[in-house]
């Protein structure tokens, strides 16, 4: 399980280095092989290739005939990029994913469990800080974040 929040930066080539506590787990898993693709929210996922190869599989594996699900394979699928960890426990990023994620210098990695999610530093700042009050402004007494139980 990835967890945890962590600022870090992209180097003038737009490398990143894997936070240390999960390179070994990294190195166990996939060898290094991760996958890269957008999400909808702006920001960009980053999966253990083993995870992607089972969320690409199930994703492809529904009816295209359905546009969403068409739209969605386009998307995550048609911007899967694989990416390795060098030597040094750097990912390299695309251009074009980190154009789309605005990611430049400042990057946020955000442990999601089987994944991550790589924000721009600001962006994740401001959209978190928006959860939150929507939280607080959608919750009734004695619900949301602070009682969320499963």
């Amino acid at each position: 399980m990835f967890r945890g929040v962590t600022n870090l930066n992209l180097d003038a080539k737009g490398r990143m280095a894997m936070p240390h506590r999960y390179r070994d787990r990294l190195t166990q898993t996939c060898e290094g092989h991760l996958i890269v693709t957008v999400d909808r929210d702006g920001c960009l996922l980053v999966y253990p290739l083993p995870e992607w190869e089972r969320i690409e599989q199930a994703l492809m594996s529904r009816p295209n005939v359905d546009r969403r699900v068409r739209r969605l394979q386009r998307l995550l699928v048609g911007h899967a990029t694989e990416c390795d960890l060098d030597g040094q426990g750097r990912i390299l990023l695309p251009t074009p994913l980190r154009e789309y994620a605005g990611l430049e210098k400042r990057v946020v990695l955000v442990g999601q469990g089987n994944k991550f999610e790589l924000w721009d530093e600001e962006t994740w700042v401001r959209r978190r800080d928006q959860w939150f009050r929507e939280e607080e402004d959608e919750g009734e007494p004695g619900e949301g974040l602070d009682t969320l139980t499963l």
